[in-house]
């Protein structure tokens, strides 16, 4: 196996095959590793143009057609590596068994593990500027909404202030035409009282009223 490809292969996270620290070449090694890794992740860092709409968001695919990520002629993608990686033939070995299977893999297809890094990171540029793309449209229509929301609650408020004058209007309109029967009936128990009195010496018991008139009463329900 070449060595370059251990050199992109090479783990510097702890538990994932860390060079010993006393090994200076190893931790070279590793440094090495990390900066090749730093400059592929550089040299795709450039965010993505989306150039055709997305129908169905929860299709990744469709978010990779459209940022034109389109996987190599000879056909290792990332998800290529993903499934090697789950294949019974080598899932339960260990992480270094597993690296090192992968990358004669590679080497034997004539397929740069440098090609296949940078297909995860676009995939990954992808999806993150899509979560872009997601999250202003989201606050866009937030925005949207907010303001119409606002005039519609402006509108609301026009309305209920409007039936609450109705509503006050009609209130008094019945608070004084209360207020104007009260003042009637005072007088008209004068005016009986008038009355009462001028008949009172013609008759032994007087049949003039002078108090509220009795309610009426209510209709005689039919009968069920």
């Amino acid at each position: 196996m070449s060595k370059k490809w251990y050199n992109y292969f090479v783990s510097v996270d702890p538990g994932l095959g860390e060079p010993d620290s006393g090994d200076a070449g190893s931790q070279s090694e590793s440094a090495r590793a990390a900066q090749t890794i730093a400059d592929i992740v550089k040299s795709v860092d450039v965010a993505p143009t989306f150039h055709q709409p997305v129908a169905d968001p929860t299709s990744f695919e469709q978010i990779y057609q459209a940022a034109e990520i389109r996987p190599p002629d000879q056909g290792f993608t990332i998800f290529k590596i993903a499934d090697m990686l789950k294949s019974e033939h080598i899932r339960a070995l260990p992480v270094e068994i597993k690296r090192s299977s992968v990358l004669l893999a590679l080497d034997a297809a004539g397929v740069k593990l440098k090609d296949v890094i940078e297909d995860a990171v676009r995939r990954d540029r992808a999806l993150d500027g899509f979560e872009t793309v997601q999250q202003r449209a989201l606050e866009q229509l937030e925005a949207c909404k907010a303001d119409e929301n606002h005039k519609l609650q402006e509108e609301a408020d026009r309305i209920l202030n409007e039936l609450r004058g109705r509503i006050q209007a009609n209130n008094d309109e019945v608070a004084k035409e209360r207020e104007r029967l009260h003042t009637w009936r005072l007088q008209k128990q004068q005016e009986e009282q008038r009355i009462a009195d001028a008949v009172a010496p013609f008759v032994s018991e007087n049949p003039i009223t002078t108090g509220p008139a009795a309610a009426p009463r209510a209709p005689d329900q039919k009968p069920g």
